[in-house]
């Protein structure tokens, strides 16, 4: 199926039926490739990148009973 899509005065151009955010890259010849996007925070990435982190967080799921109670920031102990 193609759909012909014509720009503006200004190069912009609609997507019939796509919403969203999008990388665009330009393929050899032209043909420009649209992959959906997301927006995460830096500690999302970072917590994505840190696999030791990752089975930390697992583990305490998997055995809640192991966890303590948690203390305030600032809290005197």
């Amino acid at each position: 199926m193609a759909t012909l899509i014509e720009t503006d005065a200004r190069g912009r151009a609609t997507l019939p039926g796509a919403s969203g955010r999008y990388l665009v890259r330009e393929e050899p010849g032209g043909t420009l490739v649209l992959e959906p996007a997301i927006v995460m925070t830096v500690a999302d990435q970072k917590f994505l990148m840190n696999a030791e982190l990752q089975a930390i967080i697992v583990q305490n799921h998997a055995h809640p009973e192991r966890l303590g109670p948690r203390r305030r920031r600032g809290a005197e102990s």
